[in-house]
């Protein structure tokens, strides 16, 4: 079995992950995470490249590199969730299978928080398991894969 390539976007501040406010995101570092998802992928036969940044464009930008280069994509868009539709109309143009995750559950926070321009456009959406959202969600995105070839 070939492992599969997957792209893990982490959106603005969470590169801060560790120190921002970790009664809501938790005490483990971006690079802790990234650590524990390439442990996880590498179980499921399957590859991640993370990519972090605080800047929409970068992120639009990769997911539109992500074309040939990736059989599917995680992403926790961050605040741009709830505001960007050209991270919704990116991953609708590449058609890759995308889950979006989060590591708070966005819907027992402040309302602004309670819509996602992301979730129409992906498989699945996972919040609240602190970073097991981001393992569920990369065992959730192989399976749907595999299956489907």
């Amino acid at each position: 079995m070939l492992p599969l390539s997957i792209l893990v976007l982490h959106g603005p501040n969470l590169n801060l992950l560790g120190q921002r406010e970790p009664g809501i995101y938790g005490s483990l570092t971006l690079e802790e995470i990234n650590r524990l998802l390439a442990a996880e992928a590498q179980k499921l036969t399957a590859k991640v490249t993370p990519l972090q940044s605080n800047h929409e464009g970068v992120l639009i930008d990769t997911i539109h590199g992500a074309l040939g280069q990736h059989e599917g994509i995680i992403i926790n868009a961050g605040a741009y969730t709830h505001t960007s539709v050209a991270l919704r109309d990116a991953i609708a143009a590449v058609n890759l299978p995308t889950v979006e995750v989060h590591l708070s559950n966005i819907y027992r926070r402040e309302d602004f928080r309670h819509h996602s321009y992301i979730a129409p456009v992906v498989i699945g959406q996972i919040s609240g398991f602190g970073v097991q959202s981001y393992l569920l969600g990369l065992q959730a995105l192989v399976n749907h894969l595999r299956l489907k070839n």
